[in-house]
């Protein structure tokens, strides 16, 4: 068995703020020794129920956050910026499951340090179903018949996923108190959750069906004001919705879609306040 896995950060145990997240801030190098102790749990029961290689995608920002040398030395790292597919770069229809570990909830929704991509980014939707990270990623795994297996995270991240992917097995690290703070499981005892969640998942794979995604989708991202959906309008293909901040791309694909969201959010940070 070949499993994928994508490891973002803001779910992680004991994140809770930007200090953790921003490798400009006092607490990131802390984030980064629990994200990496934390991927190495799951890579370790992954190892020890069945799966003989375990590619590792480094998810959250610059996507060079995990310590290449304390990670388990069977694993193989996806690592840095830029990925023509961001937080799913590498998969494909040869693994046989995902999972996705420090994973929040989507933007404009209640979560530890929830957003979508980026903090202009309000809302995102592929036809009518609003979708996170988590959401967009989960289409892209089912465009190659691959299932998310496991989703990590706080428990409202647990409640999204579940909502997204009947079956799915959820690891809740931390529970919600607001935005930039959580009660949290103490690393030790999360990767035990860790383990023994990841083998049910191995275990329950086959009752876990793709996240198909639908054909020609289109993808509307709200953002937070006009001048974000100016930028973003630039991306040829792009309509932007008469008195809104909601641009429209009409993709052939997921992948052109999700590829359509990367250059739009990207484009709409170049907006500024003054």
């Amino acid at each position: 068995m070949k499993l994928y896995m994508s490891v973002d950060m803001e779910g992680i145990t004991g994140i809770i703020d930007a200090t953790m997240v921003d490798s400009s801030k006092h607490n990131y190098s802390r984030g980064r020794e629990i994200m990496t102790a934390e991927a190495n749990h799951v890579i370790t029961s992954a190892f020890e129920n069945g799966c003989q290689e375990v590619i590792v995608n480094d998810s959250h920002s610059k996507m060079n956050n995990l310590l290449i040398e304390k990670l388990h030395p069977e694993a193989q790292l996806i690592t840095g910026d830029v990925k023509p597919f961001s937080m799913v770069q590498g998969l494909d229809d040869s693994f046989s499951g995902a999972v996705f570990v420090g994973y929040h909830t989507r933007g404009s929704s209640k979560g530890v340090l929830s957003h979508t991509m980026t903090f202009g980014a309000r809302r995102m939707f592929i036809n009518d179903l609003e979708v996170g990270e988590l959401g967009f990623n989960a289409y892209v795994a089912g465009y190659y018949g691959v299932p998310v297996l496991m989703v990590a995270g706080d428990d409202e991240t647990a409640k999204e996923a579940e909502a997204l992917i009947p079956g799915v097995t959820t690891a809740v690290v931390k529970e919600y108190i607001s935005r930039t703070a959580a009660k949290s499981l103490t690393p030790q005892k999360s990767g035990e959750l860790l383990r023994e969640k990841t083998k049910k998942a191995i275990e329950n794979r086959d009752s876990v069906k793709p996240l198909i995604p639908p054909e020609r989708p289109l993808l509307q991202i709200e953002f937070a004001n006009y001048g974000q959906a100016e930028w973003a309008h630039l991306m040829p293909g792009t309509k932007l919705q008469a008195e809104s901040t909601i641009v429209q791309f009409q993709a052939n694909t997921i992948l052109e879609a999700y590829q359509a969201m990367l250059v739009m959010t990207e484009l709409a940070m170049n907006a500024t306040f003054s």
